[in-house]
């Protein structure tokens, strides 16, 4: 009995742990050299270039979450006493690990595109932002970047 409550406990703080570093945000990233990106949260600039670039290889937890689940069932069937529960744990951190890594590779070859513009700010300042869709943004246009995407104006 004390076993099954010891996978429980496992099987829940895994799952709790696994669900808080997992990211569904499809948000734009800012990696111009901002710290805090809500100090760039608007501006007016021209696009001095746009790249294609593929999110390749993204997890979103599952497949730790099922690795961790099945490598502690197979853990907790070695040893027994204390040993069990080492085992248990090793088998649920290992598990963890190779369950994210097949589900990176599973991924590998379905992601989607990105576009990474690059902005020369009214100020001379170059900012970055990669989103999901460029819809009319061509090199030249004057745009404006408005929480962290570029609209054309």
């Amino acid at each position: 009995m004390k076993s099954t409550q010891t996978i429980a406990a496992l099987v829940v703080a895994t799952t709790a742990l696994l669900s808080g570093c997992a990211s569904t945000s499809s948000q734009p990233v800012y990696n111009g050299g901002y710290d805090n990106p809500a100090t760039a949260s608007a501006g007016y600039g021209t696009i001095e270039s746009i790249q294609v670039t593929r999110a390749d290889g993204q997890t979103n937890g599952t497949g730790a979450v099922v690795g961790g689940l099945v490598g502690a069932l197979v853990g907790n069937q070695v040893g027994s006493g204390s040993g069990r529960t080492a085992a248990t744990v090793a088998g649920a951190v290992g598990g963890a690990v190779v369950g994210n890594k097949v589900e990176a590779n599973r991924n590998q070859g379905n992601g989607q595109d990105m576009y990474q513009i690059n902005v020369r700010m009214q100020n001379g300042e170059t900012r970055t932002v990669v989103q999901d869709s460029v819809y009319d943004l061509r090199v030249g246009n004057r745009v404006r970047l408005v929480d962290g995407r570029v609209y054309r104006y």
